[in-house]
């Protein structure tokens, strides 16, 4: 498993290099101090968990995801109580305390085991494919799984991403996220639309004669009969 470590305090760092130190498993592949450091190394460098410190000099652990182009697994750790529900919110798979305790870092890491397995990703490299999208509207955030994001929606620079009732925008274009995208999930509906085809409720034919899908919900998007025949053979239809 490999992890990485962003904690302004050099003590913090230390304290978490060492209570990892009795979990063989895990290499520690990234550290950083700060969020540009740890943009930059996480760049370049994927892991399967990020234990972030919330409260940095210049920023918080939240703003580190939103700059994130694929964001890990995550478990924030921080002497901040205050942040616990907002940590929560955005479905961290676990949040400890400082002084991190060994059994609560060893229960929040056999968490993670049982997420890496549940995905098919235990022992395997890290998932070149987008995983999570972490959102940001306000002083609500998300990290979503895109398993459950049924549609995104260009506008203009940025994209509007659809789960459940909500609707925020992030700061990626659609032509960025279709790159990152699973195409064995996600299709390119047209100029402004990427559909999930597992959200797909029905498919109507049009007056034009290309497809209308309704996704579960009732949101419906039109394709153009180019994009019709690719799904049709996608569907087997």
């Amino acid at each position: 498993m490999n992890v990485a470590i962003v904690d302004d305090e050099r003590l913090a760092r230390d304290e978490l290099r060492r209570l990892l130190q009795s979990h063989p498993d895990v290499v520690i592949a990234v550290e950083a101090a700060t969020i540009d450091e740890a943009v930059d190394r996480l760049t370049v460098t994927e892991v399967d968990l990020l234990l972030l410190d919330i409260q940095m000099p210049g920023g918080t652990g939240f703003d580190l995801l939103e700059r994130l182009e694929r964001v890990p697994r995550v478990i924030f750790t921080t002497a901040y109580d205050a942040f616990a529900v907002r940590a929560f919110e955005v479905n961290a798979l676990d949040y400890l305390m400082k002084p991190v305790h060994p059994d609560r870092l060893a229960a929040a890491l056999d968490r993670v085991r049982g997420a890496l397995v549940a995905s098919g990703d235990a022992g395997a490299e890290p998932p070149q494919r987008l995983e999570h999208v972490f959102v940001r509207d306000g002083e609500r955030c998300w990290l979503i799984p895109v398993t459950a994001i049924a549609l995104f929606e260009s506008e203009g620079n940025y994209t509007r991403v659809h789960f459940g009732s909500e609707r925020p925008l992030i700061r990626r274009s659609l032509n960025v996220l279709e790159e990152q995208l699973d195409p064995a999930m996600f299709f390119r509906a047209g100029r402004k639309e990427i559909v999930n085809l597992k959200w797909i409720d029905k498919v109507d034919i049009t007056v034009a004669g290309g497809l209308c899908v309704t996704l579960r919900g009732g949101r419906t998007v039109e394709m153009s009969r180019r994009q019709s025949t690719r799904l049709r053979e996608i569907l087997s239809l």
